[in-house]
């Protein structure tokens, strides 16, 4: 991503997530979050993460079957997500379609 001229945050878990977007002095216009996580999941850390920054975009991923990704409320109408595996170009381009998203 950095490659297509984002500044990149990146972080081991939804904790460390938290910290470092606590940490970053800029706005953040979007995270990028696996659906199934350790310790907290991709939904309550954009949750909390859209309490920091209220314009946040959130782009879902996983790898796992669409009736895992349901259960944990990301494939609601409005919500970003992308399936894996996925190349960088389809992520670059899905990411702006998101970031370009009323």
């Amino acid at each position: 991503l950095s490659t297509a001229g984002y500044t990149v945050l990146t972080a081991e878990n939804g904790d460390e997530a938290l910290l470092e977007c606590e940490n970053h002095g800029d706005e953040i216009a979007l995270v990028l979050t696996d659906v199934i996580m350790p310790q907290m999941n991709g939904k309550d850390l954009a949750d909390r993460l859209s309490l920091l920054h209220p314009n946040l975009k959130v782009l879902f991923m996983s790898g796992y079957t669409d009736d895992v990704v349901a259960r944990h409320g990301v494939l609601e109408e409005g919500i970003h997500f992308v399936a894996k595996p996925f190349d960088a170009k389809e992520l670059a381009k899905k990411i702006r379609v998101v970031l370009d998203a009323d």
